[in-house]
């Protein structure tokens, strides 16, 4: 399965490295010292990290196709992706995957159909699951624990206990 891993921001030097907006949970591991990845558009990629490090908070990557300053520019809001295992895990049972999330179907603690998830949205704070409801329209969810306190991914659903006003 083909994931976001990133997007490529501005150029960092002369020298061809550039910035990446991580969107990973697990960047030493996608960003490791030759991993390939494919790009979006296509025609960028495929590239192969040469070496990464973090740099006041940003991490700064260096692909074997990007050399100077000028081809780093040029790659500005690529979209950098990854190959993973279907079935692969985060390795904690309260942390998942956007992937794992999209499609389940929402209800309530009392067993009434919220919709489904279309997206998880990652806010400041807290992320968010946008939810299409039944009869359309959407509902945002605050993803935490409190509003949230089963994911069945076994069973394709979560159970939602939300507080009053939030699906109104």
């Amino acid at each position: 399965m083909i994931v976001t891993v990133g997007r490529i921001g501005r150029a960092h030097g002369v020298r061809g490295e550039v910035t990446v907006e991580v969107r990973t949970d697990s960047p030493d591991e996608r960003f490791a010292d030759g991993a390939v990845l494919t790009t979006e558009p296509a025609a960028a990629g495929p590239l192969t990290v040469v070496a990464s490090r973090w740099h006041s908070g940003r991490l700064l990557v260096r692909f074997d196709a990007v050399t100077d300053r000028t081809a780093a520019e040029r790659m500005r809001g690529t979209v950098l992706q990854a190959d993973v295992a279907d079935d692969e895990q985060t390795g904690d049972p309260d942390e998942f995957f956007d992937r794992q999330l999209v499609g389940l179907t929402v209800v309530t603690v009392g067993g009434d159909d919220v919709g489904t998830v279309r997206e998880v949205l990652h806010a400041p704070g807290h992320d968010l699951l946008a939810v299409t409801r039944p009869g359309g329209g959407e509902a945002l969810i605050p993803f935490v624990t409190e509003i949230v306190p089963e994911v069945e991914l076994s069973a394709s659903r979560l159970v939602v206990d939300p507080p009053p006003g939030l699906l109104e």
